[in-house]
């Protein structure tokens, strides 16, 4: 490694990052800094059914591209090319009348580079030559997959932005909480996804919602017995608030053991990362009535449910005024995850 690149990035680790939404943005957002970006790849989910890419998947009939917007953009190291690109990406088309409107232009690059390089792990590819990122972008399967909740009682939600929004509803009950997930059809996965989980340093998972973002890759053929099977270190990134209609009341051991079922192995993970300072009752107010509340640690019964897992406690919650949001802040978590051994 040449002495500049050095200087410039003082980590060349090979990590390899799974998530989805805001929680994937802001892990890689602080880890193209101080990492080696070539170094990164960044792994997406393909059940996205909401929203721009839920339309184009059943319009256009192509992989959901919204996630992969987000990580590209996330690993752009140029702030000013990112503000730009941002601005193109988010462009809705309101000016316009006819079936464009309302659709992200970056969607809709997405989907057009698809189509042209035939294939959607060829055109994220193309994307990202495009724009110049160093950091990989790789949808975790290269089918369209739609994902079905079975909640107690026996109700079945269907694709996930209703699972997603499920807790929205006026006629939510928090007792049906969600037994399992699972794909109406077979998820084959995207063989490069594999070739990168066998040679990562460390496997991320990152904040998000845990059964409509993160679990899901886990039920894609061949993921969890790569990441078993790998070498690297495995980190669990711990989400701050709790979510209503996935995750209500959950404590820090009741993520850990949702995780642990659908992964299949209770000693596979190193580390869990948690936030450790104070968040303003004022705000917490406000998630409250959003029926949203602080994911405690209950350290104890982690430690009885995984012996061997390190659970690590940082300052990393920030506050978002603008969006009366509590996130964690991508330079602290980064710097933690980044110094591990």
């Amino acid at each position: 490694m040449a002495a500049s690149a050095s200087k410039k990035y003082p980590y060349q680790q090979k990590i390899v990052t799974f998530g989805g939404g805001t929680g994937h943005f802001s892990l890689l957002r602080g880890l193209v800094e101080p990492n080696q970006p070539e170094r990164i790849s960044a792994v997406v989910g393909t059940w996205d059914s909401g929203g721009s890419s839920g339309r184009l998947r059943t319009e256009v009939g192509i992989l959901p591209p919204g996630d992969i917007r987000q990580c590209l953009l996330a690993l752009m190291e140029d702030p000013k090319q990112r503000q730009i690109a941002q601005k193109l990406f988010d462009d809705r088309l309101e000016n316009l009348s006819g079936p464009l409107k309302g659709h992200s232009l970056g969607n809709l690059i997405a989907a057009r580079l698809e189509h042209i390089y035939k294939g959607p792990d060829r055109g994220v590819e193309a994307e990202r030559l495009l724009f110049r990122i160093k950091g990989k972008v790789l949808p975790v399967s290269l089918s369209e997959l739609n994902l079905i909740a079975k909640l107690e009682g026996g109700e079945e939600v269907e694709g996930e932005a209703n699972i997603d929004t499920r807790g929205e509803s006026k006629h939510y009950n928090p007792k049906h909480k969600i037994l399992r997930i699972y794909f109406d059809t077979i998820a084959d996965p995207n063989p490069t996804v594999i070739e990168e989980i066998a040679q990562a340093d460390k496997i991320i998972f990152s904040a998000g919602d845990l059964y409509t973002s993160i679990l899901p890759h886990l039920l894609v053929n061949g993921i969890k017995e790569a990441i078993i099977a790998s070498k690297a270190k495995v980190i669990l990134v711990l989400n701050l608030m709790t979510k209503k209609g996935e995750t209500d009341f959950f404590k820090a051991s009741d993520y850990l053991q949702a995780f642990i079922s659908y992964l299949e192995d209770k000693n596979r993970i190193n580390y869990m990362i948690a936030n450790s300072n104070g968040l303003d009752p004022e705000v917490l107010s406000i998630y409250k009535k959003m029926g949203q509340g602080v994911v405690k640690i209950d350290e104890d019964i982690c430690k009885k449910i995984s012996p061997d897992i390190n659970i690590v406690k940082s300052q990393l919650a920030i506050y978002h005024v603008r969006d009366h949001l509590f996130r964690h802040d991508p330079d602290s978590l980064a710097k933690l995850i980044l110094g591990l051994n």
